[in-house]
């Protein structure tokens, strides 16, 4: 299991999630309080961000804590539109720069936790039989998250919004996983420069944990969804089955996949 940021308001130090909070993501990394799977979060990490043209991605194969430019990176950049994730490989999966999130698609970057059980022996074939080839070329790595991507993008291709496009891919992914007797989970967040889309499913409980955060002390003016809390404050639990969408005027809608 991976762990997942995500933040959309005021412009923010990338910092200010990686390094400042208590229970930062680089904390979260090597010492996680609630995954349901590994120990630690070592295969990679990645950041993405939204600036003036198209989203910027950092991403290492590195664990993140020793990586000894994001420090300096992360005091200098900030956005109002931030994702970021850490890495626990799939057993099987190798670690390679291509397996790390966030993934771009235009304006679009995406970030997932979870998890399709033995995927390459169960639901990559399944999986793959719904793209197109527009979506299923430019897939570079063999990560469930990338195929999902894919999966979002394909519905999405297809005049839907991004919410039902998120939804619709979720609901295609566990039917399959009913279908072929496959546990599934899918934490996802998809940014965008002006919207922060983000869920919580899976088809075996508990799901991963996702808890969000609007306009508390720490980020005034902001709204966080992070994996785990980081640091204390009314965070929010997200239900299961459930899906989150903040506006760029920071109003945030919760409804039921």
């Amino acid at each position: 299991m991976c762990r997942i940021v995500g933040y959309m308001g005021q412009p923010l130090a990338l910092d200010r999630l990686l390094y400042h909070p208590e229970h930062s993501l680089v904390h979260q990394s090597y010492q996680p309080k609630e995954m349901t799977a590994g120990l630690l979060n070592a295969d990679g990490f990645g950041i993405g961000w939204h600036g003036s043209a198209e989203p910027f991605i950092y991403r290492s194969v590195l664990p993140i804590w020793n990586d000894a430019n994001l420090p300096d990176l992360s005091r200098y950049v900030a956005s109002e539109a931030i994702v970021a994730s850490v890495r626990s490989a799939t057993p099987g999966i190798p670690v390679s720069l291509s397996n790390c999130p966030p993934f771009r698609h235009q304006q679009i970057l995406m970030v997932h936790n979870g998890a399709i059980d033995n995927f390459k022996q169960t639901l990559l074939t399944p999986l793959r039989d719904y793209l197109s080839a527009r979506f299923a070329r430019p897939i570079e790595g063999c990560t469930d998250s990338e195929h999902l991507f894919a999966l979002i993008l394909e519905q999405w291709g297809d005049g839907l919004s991004l919410e039902a496009a998120l939804s619709k891919a979720l609901s295609i992914l566990l039917d399959l996983g009913g279908i072929h007797d496959v546990a599934v989970s899918a934490n996802v967040i998809l940014c965008l420069g002006d919207r922060l889309i983000a869920c919580r499913a899976g088809n075996k409980s508990p799901q991963p944990s996702l808890y969000w955060l609007q306009n508390d002390a720490t980020i005034s003016g902001g709204v966080a969804i992070a994996s785990e809390p980081l640091w204390p404050g009314k965070w929010q639990p997200f239900p299961e089955h459930t899906l989150l969408t903040v506006e760029s005027n920071l109003s945030v809608t919760l409804q039921s996949l």
